[in-house]
This record gives structure tokens, sequence and C-alpha cells, in this order.
């Protein structure tokens, strides 16, 4: 392997990175588990709610879908939807034998950036002890016009 191979699986958590004839990096499976809960929302497109790469996990984005209805929470308070995400995520999490303890990253999107305040009151319940980096963002629309979604990492002792 050559050190630009090295260093770029090393920058990817193991995901080893080739480089085609036409100079476009593909991924190769080095590793790489698909985790899925049955208590979080199904995937509605061609992702999965987790991928594992070594002791890395990146979560894909929740919104407020209630999963044994199926039902979006859109209508609902920020407050309720961000409840709804965060247990959401925690489903996720648990399915991989972690707790939100394990979050080292999370990114925020929010259809409004006045809703943070009461947003973040309810954010900061799931993550009372060293809470993980973030970043929070206001967007245009969200999936099923959500006010809001939320993707983490989190990483395997």
């Amino acid at each position: 392997m050559s050190l630009s191979s090295l260093i770029m699986a090393g920058l990817f958590g193991g995901l080893v990175l080739s480089v085609t004839p036409l100079g476009v990096a593909s991924a190769q499976d080095a590793g790489k588990k698909v985790i899925l809960s049955p208590n979080a929302p199904n995937p509605v497109g061609p992702y999965s709610q987790a991928i594992r790469v070594g002791k890395t996990v990146y979560l894909a984005g929740q919104v407020a879908i209630d999963p044994k209805s199926n039902q979006p929470m859109g209508n609902a308070p920020i407050e309720d939807q961000t409840r709804r995400v965060l247990d959401n995520l925690k489903a996720v999490l648990e399915a991989d034998g972690l707790t939100m303890d394990h979050v080292v990253s999370t990114t925020v999107f929010l259809k409004d950036v006045g809703e943070f305040g009461k947003m973040n009151e309810v954010y900061a319940t799931y993550f009372k002890d060293a809470p993980p980096a973030r970043a929070t963002v206001e967007v245009a629309r969200l999936p099923r016009d959500m006010k809001i979604e939320i993707s983490a990492i989190a990483v395997h002792p």
C-alpha cells in the first residue's frame, strides 16, 4: 500500500480508498457494518440508520417520525420533535451497544434558528456530562416539513 493510501486509510477510520483510472476515489469494504434498530424509523431511501467502521459509528440524520406508527410529527412543537429525534438516535446507538454518552459530535439542522433556545433546552437533557461537539445550522426545508433533523457520530470505547 502506498504512503498516500495509508494516509487516506487513517483519515477515514480504516475505510480504504482507491483511485480508479479516471481519478475517482471509490470505497472498498474495510469492516463496514450496517446498524439497524427496529426502535427507530426505517430508512426511506438508499441509506442506513448508521454505519460502523472500526470503533466509529456514523448516524444518519433523524427527523421526528414515530417508529411505531411511522407517522411524522411535522405539526408538533420543536420541543416534542427534538425529543423524538434524540430518542430515535438513542435507539440506533443502543442497537450497537452504545449510549448517548458515546456521541462525540452532532449536527443540528433547524428550519427556524429562532427556535434554537427551545431545542437547546431539550437537547441539554440528553447530554448532561461532557456534551458532544455540535454544529447547528438553519435550513430552508427539511424532509416531511419537519422543524429539526440531527445527525451524529459516536465512538466505541
